[in-house]
């Protein structure tokens, strides 16, 4: 399943994704993996948190930020729920059509693992493709 926090840039979807991944973790049975575009939230993180710099592996478009998700799938047995903060950023998207893409194939490999994804993503919901405006749990 993917849940997506939405709204323009600037508008505090970081601050609420932190406090998601922060509540989320005092209760989870398995493992949380927060992927960014840098380390900058890495004090602001619950230490049992996974921190992933996605900007450190060289993640140069959406198909390879797909193949690195499937690579911490393999290597997680245990992974209960992903984070990404910034997906625009960190998956290398520029438009909603490609988003909609990914976000979907996301969807059926988390589906198929049993894991959720919640992604904050800097576009407001308005212009949201309509199959994604079910999957918003947030709009700012």
């Amino acid at each position: 399943m993917v849940q997506l926090i939405v709204g323009k840039k600037g508008k505090g979807k970081t601050k609420i994704i932190l406090e998601m991944v922060n509540k989320e973790v005092s209760v989870a049975s398995g493992n949380i993996v927060y992927l960014d575009k840098g380390n900058d939230h890495m004090y602001e993180l619950n230490n049992k948190v996974r921190l992933i710099n996605v900007k450190d592996y060289g993640v140069a478009n959406a198909d390879e930020f797909v193949g690195f998700i499937r690579g911490i799938i393999s290597q997680d047995h245990d992974l209960q729920q992903i984070y990404f903060d910034g997906f625009l950023s960190i998956s290398c998207i520029d438009g909603s059509e490609k988003a909609e893409e990914v976000l979907n194939k996301l969807d059926s490999i988390s589906d198929t693992y049993g894991f959720k994804i919640i992604a904050s993503i800097s576009i407001d919901e308005a212009d949201l493709p309509e199959s994604l405006k079910s999957k918003v749990i947030v709009a700012l």
